[in-house]
C-alpha cells in the first residue's frame, strides 16, 4: 500500500535529474496500416545494447479494429504529477494513451506487469469523444498535473468542420472523457500541437489544417493559396483562456511542432514550420516572452535541394526541387540540442541552441529523401525520410521513424514507405552517427510513426522545478 503512495521513480522534479535516470530498455512505436487492410498496432522494440534482441521487434500488440490511423500518443502520467498544485503524485507512468486520428477512437494500453507485452486496458469509442467534447480527430496527448490533455484536429460533423478543433481532458485514473478545456477560445480556429510551462502558467498551441485539408492528402492548391495554419497561440493555463496570437505570415505554411525549454525558468521554446510557399524553405522559429508579451523570431532556415524532375514525385516535378518539409523537432533535456526532421530531403539535423535566438548546425545524418533515397548505414534502402524523433533522457541517442501520414506518404513517396526505425548516437560535443546495428524493420504492410521510451523521454515529460 505504501509503495502505491510514493511517487513513480520515473518522475523527476527537474530535467537535470531526469538526465541521470537509468537508460531506456524498451521503445514503444505506433504502427499503422496504410491501406486500412489490417488493424493498427503498438510495437515493442528492444533498445538495450546488452540484449541479444537489441534493435529488434520483440512484441506487437494488434488492435481489434481497422481504420484508426495511429499517429501521436503519450503516457497517462509523467513528471508533471510532481507539481505542487497537483494531488496526483501517487500516479504511475503505466498506461499509453493512443488516439486514432482517422477513427477518433482512443485506446488505453497497460504496460504492466510486463512492459515487453502490453495489453489493451480500455477502448474509448468515438461517440464518447463526440458527445462530451464536440471535437474529432484526437491528435496529441500530454499528461498534465490534474489529468490527460488531448488536442484535436477536427470539430464536429462528419468532415470535422462543424466548429473549430481544440483540447479536451480525460480523467487520469478512470480514463473517462471529461470535456472541452477552453473557456475563452479567442480567434483560434485551427489546431495541431500544444505544450506549456507549468510554473509560468501558460500554454502554447500551433496549427495545421482542418480534416478536408489533410485526410485525403496534401491540398496543393490550398497550400499555394496559403490556406493552412501559420500562427501560434498563447493561453492562460489556469484560466483556460486565449491571451495572444503570433502570426508568422501566411507564406509560412503549417506551423506544427512545438518544443518549450524543459527548465521552467527559461521562457522560450521552438517551432518547426513545414514550408515557405515563396521559396520552399523550411524554418525554425524561437518564441520568447519579453516584458509580459510573447514574441517570435525566425532563427534558422533550411533550403530546398534542387533535383531533376524525373527524380521527384509528380507533386513536386514542377518545382524542380525537394523541400525539406520539417515534420518534427525535439529538444534534449539539457535544452542544448534541437533535432529537426527534414522528411522531404531525408535529413535529420542537430542544432546547438544554447543561444536560443542563434541556433548553430552541429550535426546531420541522412536516410531516404524524395530525390536522394539515401540508404541506411547498413546499405539497405530507407523509404520516406526521418520523421518522428525521440531523444533518450541522457541525450546520447536519437530514435526516428519514417512515415508522416498515410495519404501524404503516397504523394511524396509513391514507391512506398515500409515501416522502419533507426537510431543515431550523439557525440559528447554534438554530431550524429547512425547505428548500423539498430535498424528495426516493421514490414511493408506497416508504416511507423511516433516513438515513446520506457521510463520517459524528451517530448513526454514537463518539469515543475528548476535544474540546479
Amino acid at each position: 500500500m505504501l509503495e502505491s503512495l510514493r511517487p513513480d521513480p520515473t518522475f523527476h522534479p527537474s530535467a537535470k535529474l531526469a538526465m541521470e535516470a537509468p537508460p531506456e530498455r524498451l521503445a514503444y512505436t505506433v504502427l499503422l496500416s496504410p491501406d486500412g487492410s489490417r488493424p493498427d498496432a503498438l510495437a515493442v522494440v528492444d533498445v538495450d545494447p546488452a540484449s541479444e534482441a537489441y534493435g529488434k521487434l520483440v512484441y506487437r500488440l494488434d488492435m481489434p479494429y481497422r481504420g484508426d490511423e495511429f499517429h501521436h500518443f503519450g503516457w497517462n502520467a509523467c513528471s508533471s504529477a510532481l507539481s505542487p498544485m497537483s494531488g496526483h503524485s501517487f500516479l504511475r507512468r503505466r498506461y499509453l494513451i493512443i488516439p486514432g486520428i482517422r477513427s477518433s477512437r482512443i485506446y488505453v494500453i497497460d504496460t504492466q506487469p510486463n512492459p515487453a507485452r502490453p495489453t489493451i486496458h480500455k477502448v474509448i469509442e468515438p461517440e464518447e469523444v463526440f458527445k462530451k467534447t464536440g471535437y474529432s480527430r484526437p491528435h496529441t496527448v500530454h499528461c498534465g498535473p490534474e489529468g490527460i490533455y488531448v488536442s484535436t484536429l477536427g470539430g464536429g460533423g462528419k468532415d470535422g468542420t462543424d466548429g473549430p478543433p481544440g483540447i479536451f481532458l480525460m480523467d487520469c485514473q478512470t480514463f473517462d472523457v471529461i470535456g472541452r478545456w477552453e473557456i475563452e477560445r479567442g480567434p483560434q480556429k485551427l489546431h495541431y500541437d500544444f505544450w506549456w510551462n507549468l510554473p509560468r502558467d501558460y500554454m502554447v498551441s500551433s496549427e495545421w489544417g482542418l480534416p478536408p485539408q489533410f485526410e485525403n492528402g496534401l491540398d496543393a492548391e490550398g497550400l499555394l493559396a496559403n490556406k493552412y495554419g501559420h500562427a501560434i497561440h498563447f493561453w492562460n493555463l489556469r484560466e483556460r483562456r486565449h491571451v495572444q496570437t503570433l502570426d508568422l505570415g501566411a507564406n509560412h505554411q503549417m506551423a506544427l511542432e512545438l518544443r518549450p525549454a524543459h527548465d521552467p525558468t527559461k521562457e522560450y521554446g521552438f517551432l518547426g514550420v513545414v514550408v515557405d510557399t515563396t521559396n520552399l524553405e523550411g524554418s525554425i522559429w524561437t518564441w520568447y516572452r519579453e516584458n509580459g508579451q510573447f514574441k517570435i523570431a525566425k532563427t534558422a532556415v533550411i533550403p530546398p535541394e534542387p533535383a531533376p524532375a524525373d527524380q521527384l514525385p509528380p507533386l513536386l516535378q514542377g518545382f524542380g526541387a525537394a523541400p525539406p518539409l520539417i515534420s518534427d523537432i525535439d529538444l534534449s533535456l539539457d535544452d542544448r540540442f534541437l533535432y529537426v526532421a527534414c522528411w522531404g530531403t531525408g535529413e535529420l539535423r542537430q542544432y546547438d541552441v544554447s543561444d536560443p535566438l542563434h541556433p548553430q548546425l552541429t550535426g546531420s545524418v541522412r536516410a531516404g529523401g524524395v530525390a536522394k533515397h539515401t540508404p541506411r548505414a547498413s546499405g539497405k534502402p530507407f523509404g520516406g525520410g526521418p520523421q518522428m524523433t525521440e531523444i533518450s533522457r541522457d541525450g546520447k541517442r536519437v530514435y526516428f521513424s519514417n512515415s508522416l501520414y498515410s495519404s501524404w506518404d503516397k504523394q511524396f513517396y509513391p514507391e512506398g514507405v515500409p515501416g522502419l526505425q533507426l537510431m543515431a548516437h550523439v557525440g559528447p560535443n554534438g554530431g550524429l552517427t547512425l547505428d548500423p546495428k539498430f535498424e528495426v524493420e516493421f514490414g511493408a504492410e506497416y508504416a511507423s510513426h511516433q516513438i515513446r521510451l520506457e521510463g520517459g523521454d524528451c517530448s513526454t515529460d514537463s518539469f515543475c522545478y528548476p535544474s540546479a
